[in-house]
């Protein structure tokens, strides 16, 4: 982590937090990314106590000073916070601190869209102190992408880690560009972001990741010419480029003709059923499937399948899991909806957030059966949502052995831990 101190900040916490981020260590072991310690990014109300920039995200950090400290701090999002049972009161402020922080973190992501940077998702940490032992915090509150604790070390790793959750790590190029919109004028070694975890964009692992950057070569650009001595060596290689041509053609043809009458061989449908296993926080999900459509209004229904017919979806990816909770077995269904920008993204979670106003078909309404027989029923599930970039994830879960309901807990818990799966089709 490459700690950049813009300015000092007033709360006496943030001596802890700059302690966590020294403690991680300059390069990429840890966590990687840089942090902007006391930055007022334009347009933002105040000063940030730090904002974190991930290669997989970005985090704005904002400290909150305690009259004394806890052992619990029950801090809802939407109510008066709690210090060891005693109710935290403001003089004439917002119901809690977390307000500022939401306020400052809708600043920064409106600030990075209006300068055009790379989509991260950004979150929200709300750093208390002096010392908390315990932070309770509703689920809901948690699937926003809000983390609210004390900063210590591993606690604050935990929490990057857990909403740092892009696809594919920001390259330096739109690095400097979310630095520049953030601290303008700040200049950082591109030596110093690329051990960060930043890919410059062209090596290998970048181009694992991503095919959107594409370098090419411009029209001043030549090759330059073979020296005529080479010539003689130069006239053996269309011989040995049809030789080698011819080879690759026999081979593949008997890989084809050998492969043709083995089940095991051929390549799975878009439905096909993937087994590993995926943790998280406790809870362990079981692939069962996913499949990819270029139409996506086809496969939603009420409100959400009018706004996909009026205004289309790039990508649609609905994927299948299973998990085992308490002695219980259910569905999720996750639907991730690509677009080609982030404002079509905001108005569709707007539009599918709304109770009773539709959504994303399972594949057995259209004559694709659940795995193993199973008949889950999505009509009374629970539902959250998220959004990361320009794509939104609408996720559903039920129970597979009895009656479900939207306001379950136990699947709720399930459904927002479900928003950090990444399926592909």
């Amino acid at each position: 982590m490459r700690v950049v101190r813009v300015d000092d900040t007033t709360a006496a916490v943030g001596k802890d937090l700059r302690a966590a981020l020294v403690s991680w260590g300059r390069g990429d072991t840890v966590a990687g990314g840089v942090a902007l310690l006391g930055v007022r990014p334009p347009g933002c109300p105040q000063v940030l106590d730090a904002v974190l920039v991930l290669p997989r995200g970005i985090l704005v950090v904002v400290c909150v000073d305690l009259p004394d400290p806890a052992m619990r701090l029950d801090a809802p999002l939407s109510e008066q916070w709690k210090t060891d049972g005693w109710p935290l009161v403001s003089s004439g402020g917002p119901v809690n601190p977390a307000v500022d922080a939401l306020a400052a973190s809708a600043a920064v992501a409106e600030r990075l869209a209006a300068e055009r940077v790379e989509p991260l998702p950004v979150g929200t940490v709300v750093a208390v102190g002096p010392y908390v032992s315990q932070v309770s915090q509703p689920s809901a509150d948690l699937v926003r992408g809000v983390r609210i604790l004390h900063p210590e070390p591993m606690t604050l790793l935990t929490a990057a880690r857990e909403l740092a959750t892009h696809g594919r790590a920001c390259p330096v190029g739109e690095l400097r560009r979310i630095l520049a919109a953030l601290h303008p004028g700040l200049v950082v070694d591109e030596t110093e972001l690329l051990a960060e975890g930043f890919p410059d964009g062209f090596s290998a692992a970048a181009a694992a990741e991503s095919t959107t950057v594409i370098p090419r070569i411009t029209g001043g650009s030549h090759v330059p010419p073979v020296p005529r001595k080479a010539s003689g060596k130069l006239k053996w290689l269309p011989i040995v480029a049809a030789a080698l041509v011819a080879v690759l053609l026999i081979t593949g043809i008997v890989v084809a003709v050998n492969s043709a009458g083995d089940p095991q061989a051929q390549s799975p449908g878009p439905s096909s059923t993937r087994t590993a296993e995926i943790p998280i926080e406790g809870t362990t999900f079981t692939p069962k499937g996913a499949a990819e459509h270029p139409d996506c209004a086809t496969h939603a229904f009420g409100d959400v399948r009018a706004w996909l017919e009026k205004n289309g979806c790039a990508r649609l990816i609905r994927a299948r899991f299973e998990v085992a909770d308490g002695g219980r077995q259910a569905a999720v269904l996750v639907a991730v909806l690509r677009f080609t920008g982030s404002s079509l993204a905001t108005e569709l979670r707007a539009v599918a957030d709304k109770p009773g106003s539709g959504g994303i078909v399972d594949q057995a309404a259209e004559g694709v059966p659940w795995p193993g027989d199973r008949k889950p029923k999505f009509e009374s599930a629970a539902y959250v949502s998220g959004r990361e970039g320009n794509s939104v994830k609408l996720v559903q879960a039920v129970w597979l052995d009895g009656s479900s309901r939207p306001d379950d807990e136990a699947l709720k818990r399930i459904a927002g831990r479900a928003l950090q799966l990444s399926p592909a089709g």
